[in-house]
């Protein structure tokens, strides 16, 4: 289902209306009034610059927390006119809570893996459409960050010293601005740890908060 369409007079709703919260929540068509019974779950956005460990963790997680939730990379979509820098690329944003909203429906929330920032999210008019949106922002020290950007293969093309300079401004904005974001940011810092230790903190705050 498109929770953008009404599935009584088929409108399009830019920005759609959830009454309720839960699994008590409706989905409420502003044209004709149709009330449709619309689970609002919550997202869990595991974030964080590049190289701090967000796909490895991603492609350990399912394992660990079963059915609670689904897992999802965030890059998978990344890809044609969905990287069109317009409004903070707003088109490939707004595809992601879509999708995230209809998976919702089948009663599992959804952790999705990749590099987003809350004000990209939250200010989106399918913000209304879930619970909590809970962010999880992996962070590394500067020199860790740079050495795993340095030694990935030469097709993600991180030899670019602009893009890594990039990605360390980033990683210090989160640092610098995680408790002040709407919705704040948790943060855990992977400069030492191992890779199965993170994923299972990652698993427990997913499952903490479930």
């Amino acid at each position: 289902m498109n929770p953008m369409i009404c599935a009584a007079c088929g409108e399009w709703a830019d920005a759609p209306r959830v009454d309720g919260s839960g699994d008590a929540a409706f989905l409420v068509c502003d044209r004709c009034g149709h009330r449709e019974p619309f689970r609002r779950l919550p997202v869990f956005a595991l974030t964080g610059p590049s190289g701090t460990g967000k796909s490895t963790v991603c492609r350990r997680l399912g394992p660990l927390l079963g059915d609670r939730a689904v897992v999802l990379e965030q890059d998978v979509l990344w890809v044609g006119a969905l990287r069109d820098p317009e409004d903070d690329f707003g088109a490939f944003r707004r595809t992601w809570l879509r999708l995230l909203a209809m998976l919702n429906q089948s009663g599992r929330p959804a952790v999705l893996c990749g590099t987003v920032a809350p004000p990209q999210f939250e200010r989106r008019p399918e913000r209304a459409l879930f619970g909590d949106v809970h962010y999880l922002a992996l962070v590394a020290e500067d020199d860790v960050l740079r050495a795993r950007l340095s030694a990935r293969p030469a097709w993600r093309e991180w030899h670019d010293e602009r893009r890594v300079a990039d990605m360390l401004a980033f990683n210090a904005w989160i640092k610098a601005n995680a408790d002040s974001t709407d919705a704040p940011m948790r943060l855990l810092d992977t400069s030492s740890a191992k890779v199965d230790e993170t994923t299972a903190a990652v698993a427990k705050w997913v499952l903490d908060l479930l």
